[in-house]
This record gives C-alpha cells, structure tokens and sequence, in this order.
C-alpha cells in the first residue's frame, strides 16, 4: 500500500510527475511503483522488491533488463560518436549500417528507410509522406486516412487520430479525415450465427463501401497493426488480410504495416505481416527495434514508394521534414546489435519454442468461468474477463476488474498490463520455462482472488 511519508519516493513521484495512461484512483490508493535496476525479466523497486516483468517493460525490454552485450554498443558508441543527425547530407556510418541492415532483413527486395524517435513518429511521418505524394501527384484530395477501431498508432495529434480508442475525445480527436472501420475482432464483433469466414466477407465488404463512399481518389492509405496490441491484443479473423489487401491494390491504397509491437519476433516471425501472410507498402517500427535500449523509429518503405518519394522528393529538391536526433548513431548502433541478439542469440527461437507452453497456459486459465477469451500469436496474449461468459456481458466499468487483477498481481510480484476488460502478457523473448510458471501461477492467484470479489 501507499507510503504517506511525505519525503518517501512515492511522495517525490506524485509532487513532480504528471503522469500519462495511469489509473489515478489506483495511484492515489497504492503509490507508484518507483523502479531502481532490472536482471533478465525482473525489475527492482527502490524498497527491493523484485516483480517478473510480463509486459517487457511496454512491449519492448524483450532481451531483458541487464543485457551486457546491448549496454557495450551503447557505451562504446559514445565513446566513439555519441551524437549526430541524419540532415543535409550527413549522417553517421552506424546510420547507413542500420539502414542497409532494416532493409536486408525486411520483406522487400530492396526499399529505404527514414528514423524517428518513436513509433507514433513514424506514423506520424508515414501520413505526412502520404500526403506529399498526393500533392507531388496531381491528387493533393488524397488525405483521409482509414484504421481500425481499437487499433493503436500513437500520440501525436496525427497518429492520435489514426488511433481508434475512444478516450481521444478528450482531445477533440479524431481530425476530420480520419475513418475507422469495425475492429476484425471475430469473438466481440461477429453477428449471432455469423462464421468466422463470413464475418471477414463481412469486414472486406466494409472496407469496399467505405472507399465506395469516399471515393478511392480521396484515400491516402490504410494502416493495419498484424495484431492489435493496446487494443487488447486482437489477432485479425482468419484470412482477414488476405481479404482486404487485393481491395486497397485495386484501387492504388497504399498499405501500411504498423509493425511497432509485432516487429522483430514478437508474433514468432520477425514481422506480423509473415505471420500473417501479406506485402506491405511499407512498415513502421519502433520498441523492438532497440530492445528498448534507445527511443528510436522507423518508416520501412518498400520499393514502389522508396521511388514514388525520391522522385517528388527531387522534385522541389527535398523532403522537408525529420527530427534532431533522426537515425541517431548511438541508437543505431544499439539497434545493430538488437538486431543481431534476436536473430542470433536465439531470442526469435525462444520465442517460438515457448509459444506452446504460453498458449496451454492461456487456454487453461480461459477455462475460468469468468474469462469468456484467450487470444494471441506468439508471445503476445491477452484474457478477457466477463461476468457472463455465455453472453460475453462485461464486468460494470466501475469494478475496474482488470485493474484491480493487475494490481493484485503487482503485490504478489508479477507486472501485466490491464487493457479494458482485459489482462495482457507480452514477456521478454529471454523468458524460461521455470519463469513462465512463475507468470502463470501469479496471475492464477490474482484470477481466483479477484473474481471471487466481484462475481
């Protein structure tokens, strides 16, 4: 519980801090959780408690906390160039390393890369190159943007907007322009007696009348995260891509992979658009692109746009837009080295040998009457609590259930992540099978615990 000691850490938090996507009720119950140092996939609090980190931080720590390897490149980069930005013609040779190695690995052949400082940047950057193009091309109409309700993309007032949750209201967002289309959430959103292969019809065929509607000459391109992360972890129905991506091709949409969580292992490929068996026009990374060890992004773009956007880029001479610390040496010699810990290390391996154990386990805590899902791919899953399972009723918004469940969780030292109704796991790639029992023991206790409170 919360220390009231007015000089204790907690106390100094709430003092100086404004905090973002924090239940303040709970912080004004509990404290914040004040963090000194991490081993592997634990973190250390400044009393010296030590909690398993299911969450990897934000998606992100996947080769955990202490990686020495990772904290070397930082270092010795610093030594060496600790800081340089990617405009007028100068950029530093980790810069162009990361850029042959981001393409070299992607899906494309051959394609360009452009860096930011986070994945809501580089969506933000990927609207604005969108935009470019409609204008260089003779079609400055093309400006609207289609998403997903539930699909999340940042928080620039831009990518903000992309988002499809409705807590951005708040900011008087979405701007205009904006469109999202049903979440392809099979189990929350098909029709009574409706297949899973009819409700993909369903969404393709909303996808054709929205651009119908608009008009496809209106249409700047369509972003798609492989599964949706902050929406609460939503595979796609099945075949769902391979249902929309021949509609947004017919009528020259580009689309856009948001890659920021999927990227880099986290479904068991090394992008979500393999695990899910579709081309790109382009890719957005970010989290995983470092390991969490440096904020940095990047816009991936395939071939036909890499061309598109040298030419209007030549055009008037320029691209005119880009960051301080875009394509920075230091996080790009961290991401080299990201890069070569999950191909290399046997993080990817691992995260495809413990799929099975973390899907059995998922699927027997599913069994709780009190869960009406389990859902994900990969190492990425998320249980959906419902006080009736037979008609999917959620628990009354006021019972805060996953919150208290994830709270319950941080006191028996284990951290996941409430997201709606739902409780949501996304451990380090580093995970054993002894921690991973760890995980699912603690998060058992604080099901049972729970539940028996509020049903």
């Amino acid at each position: 519980m919360r220390d009231e000691n007015p000089n204790s850490w907690e106390a100094r938090a709430d003092t100086n801090t404004f905090y973002g996507f924090t239940d303040l009720p709970s912080i004004k119950e509990r404290g914040t959780v004040v963090l000194t140092h991490g081993e592997g996939p634990y973190v250390f609090d400044v009393h010296g408690r030590r909690y398993l980190d299911a969450n990897s931080g934000l998606w992100n720590m996947v080769a955990g906390f202490d990686h020495a390897g990772l904290a070397e490149a930082a270092k010795a980069q610093y030594d060496r160039f600790p800081g340089y930005h990617a405009f007028f013609g100068r950029m530093s040779d980790q810069t162009v390393m990361l850029s042959e190695k981001l393409v070299e690995v992607s899906p494309y052949e051959r394609g360009k890369v452009f860096y930011t400082n986070s994945g809501s940047e580089a969506n933000d950057t990927m609207v604005k190159m969108l935009w470019f193009l409609g204008g260089a091309e003779g079609q400055p109409q093309r400006r609207k943007i289609i998403t997903r309700k539930n699909g999340y993309h940042g928080v620039t007032v831009v990518s903000a907007s992309m988002t499809g949750k409705p807590y951005n209201s708040v900011f008087g967002l979405p701007l205009d322009g904006f469109i999202h289309l049903t979440c392809p959430h099979y189990w929350r959103e098909g029709l009574e007696g409706e297949t899973e292969a009819e409700f993909t019809k369903r969404m393709a065929q909303e996808l054709e009348d929205v651009i119908a509607r608009e008009g496809a000459d209106t249409i700047a391109g369509f972003f798609a995260e492989p599964v949706m992360g902050a929406g609460g972890v939503i595979p796609p129905s099945e075949g769902y891509f391979q249902a929309i991506a021949p509609i947004l091709k017919k009528h020259g949409i580009p689309l856009v992979a948001d890659e920021v969580i999927c990227g880099f292992g986290r479904t068991g490929e090394l992008w979500g658009c393999q695990t899910y068996d579709f081309m790109p026009d382009a890719i957005i990374s970010s989290k995983n692109l470092t390991a969490g060890y440096f904020p940095m992004g990047a816009v991936i773009l395939g071939p036909e746009l890499s061309d598109r956007l040298q030419a209007a880029s030549e055009a008037i001479e320029e691209f005119p837009h880009g960051f301080t610390a875009s394509g920075h040496p230091v996080g790009s010699a961290i991401a080299l080295k990201a890069i070569d810990v999950i191909l290399n290390e046997g993080l990817l391996e691992n995260v495809r040998a413990l799929t099975p154990k973390f899907e059995a386990n998922m699927a027997r805590l599913a069994e709780n009457p009190n869960i009406g899902e389990w859902r994900g791919k990969g190492l990425m899953g998320a249980l959906e609590a419902v006080k009736d399972k037979d008609t999917k009723t959620p628990f009354d918004s006021s019972l805060s259930v996953s919150e208290r469940i994830a709270n319950t969780c941080t006191d028996h030292g284990l951290i996941c992540r409430p997201l709606g109704q739902s409780v949501v796991l996304c451990p380090p790639f580093i995970m054993t099978e002894p921690q991973m029992d760890e995980m699912f023991e603690k998060l058992e206790a604080a099901l049972k615990k729970v539940f028996a409170e509020v049903a």
